[in-house]
């Protein structure tokens, strides 16, 4: 990755009827298809878990180990492993078919219920069960799959130190919110994850970013960040929200990646970065960012969000 100097953070301002309520300032990445840092804003070597955002790469080993095509699993089955969801009744069918296609009681499904009717409705059912159907593909122990040292978390640990050119037992993980390992990277090396999923040199990751662009209501579902850029941008755009303040997007026509994360994991400053980054690299037209501006920068009545700052 190259080494450029640190600039000034990207500032998100909550304005009260043009008044400072609240600040928040934010570190921006941006890729190109070699993994090159080319612009950025704030210190993009500053570390954070990569949480949803690494979906998409756990899903490779569905692809590279020929899971889908055992159990014929198709690209909406595929992009419901990188889901973020809403718990829907389609969200869930689909999770619950990866499983039934694969033999596999829901009850191995080692994310949490919380509060819904059924485990299938966590918003990472999709991921787990594409791990569990690598498993099962593999013959390898169900019970324990989110397990650091499991032959499934190795394969994702290989497969991206592979992509970011290091030994995997030199990444750093922890548990997510949903029991899976998650890892510690640079904000950096996250665009360069969305610049390498968003090109044509990593045939996996193409069929990946196709799935997710293909079937943006699997992604997130109506009215969600992800799935509102992916299905007004015509596909053009691949977009993965994480949780504290991360969000990634690329350009499937020029194999370039972003990274944004809020210093104080904020969801709603995130996605104004999102879309101020979408207009200082032009890659969509006004009319796509005035439409996402006026979903997600009127946050109330009174209340909006405000942007400052440029790429460097």
């Amino acid at each position: 990755m190259s080494r450029r100097p640190r600039s000034s953070p990207i500032v998100v301002r909550l304005l009260r009827e043009g008044i400072t309520e609240s600040v928040h300032t934010c570190t921006v990445a941006v890729a190109d298809h070699r993994g090159r840092i080319i612009t950025g804003a704030g210190d993009y070597q500053q570390e954070t878990f990569a949480r949803s955002c690494l979906k998409p790469i756990q899903a490779l080993p569905a692809l590279t180990t020929g899971t889908l095509e055992r159990f014929k699993l198709n690209d909406r089955h595929l992009a419901i492993m990188c889901a973020s969801h809403q718990g829907t009744i389609d969200h869930g069918r689909l999770a619950f078919q990866v499983l039934w296609q694969c033999d596999i009681e829901p009850q191995y499904l080692k994310c949490p219920q919380q509060n819904h009717q059924s485990v299938l409705q966590h918003n990472c059912s999709g991921k787990h069960s594409g791990m569990l159907a690598v498993c099962r593909h593999q013959n390898w122990s169900l019970n324990d799959y989110t397990d650091r040292d499991h032959p499934v978390q190795q394969l994702i640990r290989e497969k991206l130190g592979e992509l970011l050119q290091m030994p995997p037992d030199e990444l750093i993980s922890a548990h997510d919110d949903c029991n899976a390992p998650t890892y510690l990277l640079e904000v950096g090396q996250l665009a360069s994850l969305y610049a390498y999923l968003s090109g044509h040199e990593h045939i996996h990751l193409e069929r990946i970013a196709r799935a997710m662009t293909t079937y943006p209501e699997v992604i997130g579902g109506t009215g969600q960040f992800d799935t509102e850029v992916m299905t007004l941008t015509g596909g053009t755009i691949v977009s993965k929200s994480g949780a504290e303040g991360l969000q990634c997007l690329g350009k499937m026509t020029e194999a370039m990646g972003i990274a944004i994360k809020v210093a104080d994991g904020s969801k709603r400053a995130k996605h104004a970065v999102a879309i101020h980054v979408l207009r200082q690299l032009g890659w969509v037209n006004s009319a796509i960012t005035d439409r996402l501006a006026e979903m997600f920068l009127k946050i109330g009545e009174y209340s909006r969000l405000e942007v400052e700052g440029e790429l460097a």
